[in-house]
């Protein structure tokens, strides 16, 4: 029996649609035949959210955080995933308003650069997820990583391509050069792997993009996620 995956998405939908069609076709490949996940999904208008990430309303967006996991909990979710990096930096005050787990995106993605034997990685993601602690200070603390993150140029590009471009479903191969570009300093810098720590970044990189191994925290997570929902 499958338990309920509860997805908060919406942030943006973009990613979130990657979300339901990984899920979903990972359920099928393990159960076969017609089958499909057990989820309900709640979806932010991103457009209200990106509002209150960039005047620095943190509080209000945690509150609509919170409002969103107790929707899925009421709705009968057996569990949280919330479908990107950057509003993990509520993961804590999400967890502690609900009864039920959040299944934190570093953590999986965590545990298979620990099974690679990886010790130092680079780490892309918004500018919230780049410079503050909620992520990079897990994978540091909780997990034993040495942590980069690109210079300042190249945090402004990085963000700066996520939120004009791919939460828009805009896909430049300008972008992808720069990309490219950022990635080959963060490796010149000792990053043996690259963390794609926004989960709209896979709709731009591969790991043909790389000469290190990339790691997808949108397909690890959703991966994680059905792994949850079926085990036992």
């Amino acid at each position: 029996m499958q338990k309920i995956i509860g997805l908060i998405g919406g942030m943006s939908w973009e990613s979130s649609a990657e979300y339901y069609r990984i899920i979903n076709e990972l359920v099928r490949e393990r159960l076969g035949g017609l089958r499909s996940a057990q989820c309900l999904m709640w979806s932010f208008d991103f457009a209200e959210i990106e509002a209150l990430q960039s005047t620095g309303h943190w509080d209000d967006a945690t509150q609509e955080m919170i409002k969103a996991a107790q929707r899925l909990e009421r709705g009968g979710a057996d569990f949280v995933v919330i479908c990107t990096n950057t509003m993990h930096r509520m993961a804590d005050d999400v967890q502690a308003a609900i009864n039920i787990p959040l299944l934190h995106i570093a953590d999986p993605t965590a545990e298979r650069m620990k099974k690679a034997g990886l010790s130092k990685v680079g780490l892309l993601g918004t500018a919230f997820t780049m410079e503050q602690d909620f992520y990079k200070g897990r994978l540091i603390n909780k997990h034993g990583f040495d942590v980069l993150v690109p210079d300042d140029d190249d945090r402004k590009i990085v963000h700066q391509i996520i939120y004009d471009e791919l939460v828009q479903g805009i896909v430049n191969e300008s972008s992808r050069l720069a990309y490219r570009e950022i990635i080959d300093r963060l490796v010149a810098r000792g990053a043996q792997a690259i963390i794609l720590g926004c989960t709209e970044i896979m709709l731009l990189v591969k790991q043909s993009d790389s000469s290190v191994p990339v790691y997808d925290t949108t397909t690890i997570h959703a991966e994680a996620a059905v792994e949850h929902s079926l085990a036992g």
